[in-house]
């Protein structure tokens, strides 16, 4: 046995004795989270045998930007009506639920719960998701489910608020992942009282943790048919018609929403691979592919099919992430939402982005919230989503 090798051992051993020494309470907490101490201890034997760093993330096999009719928005005129109506007797026969990610922490908002945060003057990121339900329901004739994937962080505020507020029986909580964040040796990372510091496994983890719930289950049971999943912070990927119109009359599996790039945009992006066009984040490309050669970006907005979404199996790559900390370098692993992409059939719908027509519309920092309230209350206002509206 080789000494690099027993020194592995005895780091992961280290790390495997700091797990069994953690608070109860504490590991309490992380259980309700689905989180498997031994899941941590494997993903850093791999940060100590090399074969999980950040170059590991990038794709292999060809890739290409996808042709522009891979990439088009929604028809216009008797067409664009068609869509909408076939869309509107969805709505009416119960076929779509609402599936809102709220596990994030707003980090660069002071760390606080962003459900919670106002976007406009007495109106929060979930009081807009809360009136939205109610003004579909109202309009289809049929109570919308509303699914909120809360993390280890916001599901107590999350449910405190949502039980303040009166919600409706069709609106529900499911926890995602949880684990804790590792230094560079693969040992805990600690913040500046040595406590542990836990994150949110990824979007990815949306796919378990509605299973789990048994919220997916009921709902194709009861005659349920798409799952519409949209990030908390985009106001603009609201439930239109139109739009599930289109999913629908695409037959694929999947629609997944795109918009056109601004200056300083990165993110995920639409690309051919071996002949598929799937969403892949600009870490994963292949070295040397621009990522500007794509003119269009993933909004994380995806209408599903709710039996796929029950029934796919999906090879999770757990991505290696370095985030600061405290000033000070995490590595956590994460998964995403957009691996869907690879597996199950996927169309893409270019969406806009400007004036109150827009379907993407995130608020990340405060400084942003503040340069968007006109517009966030603009558009709450004309969709029926401000208190006063």
């Amino acid at each position: 046995m080789s000494d690099e090798t027993v020194a592995q051992g005895a780091e992961m051993e280290t790390l495997a004795a700091e797990l069994a020494a953690l608070e109860p309470g504490f590991r309490a907490r992380l259980a309700a989270s689905v989180f498997d101490p031994a899941w941590l201890v494997a993903r850093a034997g791999a940060l100590h045998d090399g074969s999980k760093d950040e170059g590991s993330n990038r794709i292999q096999g060809a890739v290409k930007p996808p042709k522009p009719d891979q990439l088009a928005p929604l028809p216009k005129g008797d067409a664009l009506e068609e869509l909408r109506k076939a869309g509107e007797q969805a709505l009416a026969r119960g076929e779509l639920a609402l599936c809102v990610l709220a596990g994030g922490m707003a980090t660069r908002m002071g760390s606080v719960v962003k459900a919670l945060v106002e976007i406009t003057s007495g109106v929060t990121f979930l009081d807009a998701r809360l009136a939205e339900q109610a003004q579909v329901s109202k309009a289809s004739g049929h109570p919308l489910p509303l699914w909120l994937m809360t993390s280890e962080s916001t599901d107590g505020p999350i449910r405190k608020a949502l039980a303040s507020a009166g919600a409706p029986p069709e609106v529900a909580t499911f926890r995602q992942g949880a684990a804790l964040r590792l230094d560079d040796k693969g040992h805990l990372f600690r913040d500046a009282h040595g406590a542990p510091s836990a994150y949110a496994t990824g979007h990815g983890d949306v796919v378990d943790a509605l299973r789990a719930s048994g919220l997916l289950d009921t709902f194709l049971a009861s005659g349920g048919r798409w799952v519409l999943v949209a990030n908390l912070d985009n106001l603009g990927a609201a439930v239109e018609p139109a739009y599930l119109g289109a999913c629908i009359a695409s037959r694929a599996q999947m629609l997944v929403e795109v918009c056109p790039k601004e200056e300083g945009d990165h993110g995920g992006i639409p690309v051919e691979v071996d002949g598929r066009v799937q969403v892949l984040e600009e870490f994963r490309l292949p070295e040397g592919f621009a990522p500007e050669s794509v003119q269009v970006f993933n909004t994380n907005t995806m209408w599903i099919r709710a039996d796929a979404l029950a029934e796919v199996v999906v090879p999770w790559h757990w991505f290696l992430v370095k985030k600061k900390v405290e000033g000070k370098t995490a590595i956590q692993f994460e998964r995403l939402l957009q691996e869907l992409t690879g597996v199950l059939e996927t169309r893409y719908v270019e969406v806009p982005r400007d004036d109150l027509e827009t379907r993407f519309l995130p608020v990340k920092d405060m400084a942003e919230l503040e340069r968007r309230r006109p517009k966030l209350e603009a558009i709450a206002r004309a969709r029926g989503l401000h208190q006063d509206a």
